[in-house]
């Protein structure tokens, strides 16, 4: 049975088994000589017990035999993943950590170690991020502008040679935090990659190249590594200021919650489980 400070070590990284949480951290190894330009962002997660849903383990055939522990976050637990929205390659999942086909017993072992501590609302979305992502100030080079992220507001400035005339003409553009509802990640490595933000009271161009409130990436602009850490940043951030659990008691004949949430629902503030479950619960309490 594995114990607090026990390690497993995979291809590409160290996981360490801690009271309440699991360390991991990202490191080449001999079957792995590059590593995956994001988890060399991450560097290192510390994920609580209480932001993990399940323990996978999986063996898997092939050239050479592998065994793959994975951890599954749950909803609405943690930013990154969140703002990833299933757009994350297999190879790609910072939970998951590939080993040798003769450490499927150890790894096993930990995954066992690991339900052992699930909580028994492990299943339910979690009303909080509970995994922490790279603080603010953060910059991001995008195809069209350079964007910073200063903890209460992003800011686009444009630029002259990849920004369309419509943004040109319309100058740098700043939205603090208090103006936005959610943002919106799209991975640079398919076709209209881009960071849109929100804005509470407008609706901006579906065009991501005409809409003020977006940056488009590009071969070479962009990169995951870069950008997915810096959306999960403004989203955690976004989260923080109107957190589920604030969300006002009901009221007779106006259940104000119930209202609240599918706003936050609409603005891509919550994932559509989150949603039913939150929806359902609160539903219930309003009876």
């Amino acid at each position: 049975m594995c114990h607090m400070g026990d390690v497993l070590a995979g291809n590409h990284a160290v996981w360490e088994f801690e009271s309440d949480s699991v360390l991991i951290r990202f490191a080449r190894g001999i079957r792995t000589p590059r590593l995956p330009r994001l988890w060399h962002a991450l560097g290192s997660r510390r994920i609580p017990l209480e932001a993990v849903s399940a323990v996978t383990v999986t063996v898997t055939g092939g050239k050479r035999d592998t065994v793959v522990l994975r951890a599954v976050p749950r909803p609405g637990a943690d930013p990154l993943m969140e703002a990833a929205a299933g757009q994350l390659k297999e190879a790609c999942d910072p939970y998951r950590l590939v080993l040798p086909a003769d450490r499927a017993p150890a790894a096993a072992e930990f995954a066992d170690a690991l339900r052992s501590r699930l909580g028994p609302d492990a299943a339910e979305p979690s009303e909080r991020f509970l995994v922490e992502v790279p603080k603010p100030p953060l910059q991001l080079k995008a195809y069209d502008a350079r964007v910073a992220f200063d903890g209460s507001a992003v800011t686009f400035h444009w630029s002259r040679t990849g920004a369309s005339s419509t943004k040109w003409k319309a100058g740098d553009q700043r939205f603090p935090l208090a103006a936005l509802t959610g943002v919106e990640w799209r991975s640079p490595e398919g076709p209209g990659g881009h960071l849109r933000l929100l804005p509470r009271d407008t609706t901006g161009d579906p065009r991501p190249d005409h809409d003020l409130a977006t940056a488009v990436f590009g071969t070479g602009y962009g990169a995951v590594h870069e950008s997915l850490p810096f959306a999960a940043a403004v989203l955690a951030a976004l989260r923080a200021r109107t957190p589920v659990a604030s969300v006002p008691r009901a009221r007779s004949g106006d259940d104000d919650r119930l209202r609240h949430l599918s706003e936050l629902h609409a603005a891509g503030l919550l994932t559509d489980a989150e949603y039913a479950a939150l929806r359902d619960r609160f539903a219930a309490e309003s009876l």
